[in-house]
């Protein structure tokens, strides 16, 4: 008797339950409309302390740009093992209204509108950088419109994501991954930058983790339940 061709599996159910989360979030509404039906606009990743870690801008589709990043990893960020889309854990956009203008005009107004957001992220991170290989260029001034935010990883896989170890691992990978990649090309400053901010992550992370470990210290830096040689 011929065995039944095995069925065609469909993604992991924690990965499934992400891209769920992306597409509820796509169909919020907005005075312009459903928010996965805009163009124009620019956006935040934040990860699960609220850091803000990557920003972009687009004039093909939130949606589409943002899944990219977040599902089929087919960006150069996440190709370039510069952003490791475990990490995101919410989802900021700024929708923008750009259909009256011209093509060079609606691009300028999306540039203004990044370093807007590039100083605002840079002021709101406690390391003061986010992972773009590229700063945008200071162009201007720019009010940016209303946000919309939301959490893309459901209760039921947010635990186990948040946990420190788990990003501890991941991030060693990502930097791991990333200095590979440098060292076999001519890499840009901006991406030997984005290394160093890796780094700077793991250390803040490994260090927060250790800090819930450590003993209590006496004054001259040694534990008080330590012993000495000669006290063994």
């Amino acid at each position: 008797m011929q065995e039944e061709p095995n069925k065609r599996l469909g993604a992991p159910s924690d990965v499934a339950a992400i891209r769920s989360e992306i597409k509820k979030f796509f169909l919020k509404d907005t005075p312009q409309g459903k928010l996965g039906k805009i163009k124009w606009g620019v956006y935040a990743f934040y990860d699960y302390d609220g850091e803000p870690i990557y920003i972009g801008q687009t004039y093909e589709g939130l949606a589409s740009r943002v899944g990219r990043h977040l599902t089929n990893q087919r960006t150069d960020a996440v190709a370039m093992n510069v952003l490791d889309p475990f990490e995101v854990a919410e989802i900021c956009v700024w929708p923008l209204d750009l259909s009256h203008l011209p093509a060079e005009e609606a691009k300028k107004t999306l540039d203004l509108a990044e370093y807007a957001l590039f100083q605002k992220v840079i002021a709101e991170s406690k390391l003061g950088a986010v992972l773009n290989e590229k700063a945008p260029s200071n162009c201007g001034a720019f009010t940016l419109p209303e946000p919309v935010r939301g959490r893309i990883i459901p209760d039921s896989i947010f635990p186990h994501r948040k946990h420190p170890d788990v990003r501890i691992a991941r991030r060693a990978r990502t930097i791991a991954e990333l200095a590979r990649v440098i060292s076999e090309r001519e890499p840009s400053p901006g991406l030997r930058r984005t290394l160093l901010t890796q780094a700077m992550r793991l250390e803040k992370l490994a260090k927060e983790r250790f800090a819930e470990f450590s003993l209590p210290s006496t004054n001259n830096g040694v534990s008080e339940n330590s012993t000495t040689p000669d006290e063994e």
